[in-house]
């Protein structure tokens, strides 16, 4: 039986476990509290308790399975969501299993628990029509529309990521020669973005009619606060459905807010800007996380199909030379 409780434990290990030990990122932190956020919403609701009141030997293996389906079928999430939400649950059961000895086989079963195997299909982005139908779609007569449209068209010109659109803040745009936004991303790693002459005049005029300090940020809420993950899926949601009466092939495109970021890198990559360069203005760790972009485009393949030369010789079939390696090869 555990001498500390579920909403100790909870505490520690984001207290104790990821800010003071591991010193994760703000990022990280802010990733595992969403998880957690949810894993305790769909147990109270199930066990009929407030989070506060449930006990960590609830949440055994056939619980947090339950709670990995709700996630797919329920929510709709992806595999790819769903193995995220997975390894904050197996980061906190680590963290359980050495501050509470006594519940090691559960938090050993719970650690075996696998991420699934998911399929990775091609990039989906953006062309420039596209593009340019969502921008226009925000009413620019609101104060709403007018955030929104900036915000489109940062979000398909830099390519930043989702928690770096929202986490922006007015002292990390710099105007004038080489306009650009600085932003902290993965890794701790900061980068400058550079932004278009017209995508800077827009930027500033926002900013001007925003006024306030440095430390606000540049695409605040209605309230005035931070923008959730869940307002920026919904605006862009609200807006691609806008676009589409106007741009048809938007129609059978599931876009998010993650689709913006591949519109920006697909068109560095059709303007001739070197895979390398690409990996850098996303903030990837390699250009191997870039060469996905790479598979995207048919046009890229016909290309480099049309400077294919045939060598004239006919291709000879494999003859095994030996009887063990011809059965390997009738496999």
């Amino acid at each position: 039986m555990s001498t500390s409780s579920f909403q100790s434990l909870i505490q520690h290990f984001f207290t104790d476990r990821l800010i003071t030990q591991l010193g994760l990122s703000p990022g990280t932190i802010a990733a595992y509290r969403d998880s957690f956020r949810l894993l305790l919403k769909f147990a109270s609701a199930r066990l009929r308790k407030t989070p506060s009141k449930l006990l960590i030997e609830e949440l055994d293996v056939a619980f947090l399975v339950q709670f990995l389906e709700h996630l797919e079928k329920d929510r709709g999430n992806c595999t790819r969501t769903r193995n995220n939400r997975l390894s904050a649950i197996h980061a906190f059961f680590e963290h359980v299993s050495i501050a509470e000895p006594a519940l090691a086989l559960q938090c050993q079963r719970v650690l075996a628990i696998p991420s699934k195997r998911c399929e990775h299909g091609p990039v989906e982005y953006l062309t420039e029509e596209e593009t340019a139908a969502l921008v226009a779609a925000p009413n620019s007569a609101t104060w709403i529309g007018r955030r929104d449209k900036v915000l489109l068209l940062v979000a398909v010109q830099t390519g930043l990521r989702n928690s770096e659109i929202t986490s922006l803040c007015q002292k990390d745009v710099g105007f004038g020669v080489g306009a650009h936004v600085r932003c902290l991303g993965k890794g701790r790693k900061m980068r400058c973005t550079p932004l278009r002459p017209d995508v800077a005049a827009m930027l500033s005029g926002w900013l001007k009619e925003q006024g306030g300090r440095p430390d606000d940020h540049v695409f605040p809420s209605s309230h005035g606060g931070r923008l959730s993950a869940d307002a920026l899926q919904s605006l862009v949601a609200r807006h691609v459905t806008t676009a589409r009466r106007k741009c048809p092939s938007l129609v059978p495109k599931n876009v998010t807010p993650h689709t913006l970021r591949h519109a920006a890198a697909m068109d560095l990559l059709h303007r001739g800007v070197d895979l390398s360069v690409i990996a850098l203005w996303l903030g990837h760790e390699s250009t191997e996380t870039t060469q996905i972009y790479l598979h995207a485009d048919m046009q890229l393949k016909e290309q480099a199909l049309a400077h294919a030369t045939s060598s004239g010789l006919k291709p000879k079939r494999f003859k095994a030379p030996d009887v063990l390696l011809d059965f390997l090869e009738k496999l």
